[in-house]
């Protein structure tokens, strides 16, 4: 399984500040919400690290990246899930924390051709926070579906469909183990991975 490691400070709490200033000291319900996020073990596929967060959307954040590669080390599925924190809180979120999804990948050909395809990434989403029991409101996003074509000595397959997924959601408790399990769920469904625990099986010639 994989596991987060904790992100050396000022990046753990969230804080930026000059050097010539004290250290801010993170507010405890943020730095749990921080804690549940390193704790917190994905399947063996998606591997998550921490990454520098964004720095003027909260007065507090926090950021982790997720990818999964095939094979040949190719990264086929990207993501990165930000944990922002306004301790007086934001009418717009309904509440004082907030995660901000992002999330591409390339997806199965017949799967491309799905007229509904934005559709069913959203609702892997939604769908991967209900069963992971993460408890939220206050969910919006968008789904945007591109196709791309190769043509002269480019490398690579000669089409691609690539899902990218940007969404937001308000968690009700600071506990955001679920979530983030929800996330990795969400990457693994868009490259057709199998249920976390599943072998698929291939068959014989």
């Amino acid at each position: 399984m994989s596991q987060l490691t904790a992100m050396p400070p000022p990046d753990a709490s969230g804080a930026s500040s000059a050097p010539t200033e004290q250290p801010r000291v993170a507010p405890e319900l943020f730095r749990a919400a921080v804690d549940s996020l390193n704790r917190t073990r994905v399947r063996d596929e998606v591997r998550v690290e921490p990454m520098r967060p964004p720095q003027r959307l909260a007065p507090w954040s926090y950021a982790v990246s997720a990818d999964i590669r095939d094979a040949n080390g190719d990264e086929v599925a990207t993501g990165r899930l930000v944990l922002l924190h306004d301790p007086d809180g934001e009418p717009a979120w309904g509440g004082v924390l907030r995660l901000v999804a992002y999330a591409s990948a390339d997806v199965d050909p017949d799967m491309a051709r799905d007229p509904l395809l934005p559709n069913v990434g959203w609702s892997w989403l939604i769908d991967s926070l209900a069963e992971r029991g993460a408890e939220h409101t206050a969910s919006g996003g968008t789904v945007t579906q591109t196709t791309s074509t190769r043509f002269g000595d480019l490398a690579g397959p000669g089409t691609t469909t690539t899902l990218e997924l940007r969404g937001s959601w308000t968690p009700r408790t600071g506990d955001l183990e679920p979530h983030l399990r929800a996330f990795a769920d969400l990457l693994a469904n868009a490259v057709g991975l199998p249920p976390e625990g599943v072998t698929a099986l291939t068959r014989g010639r």
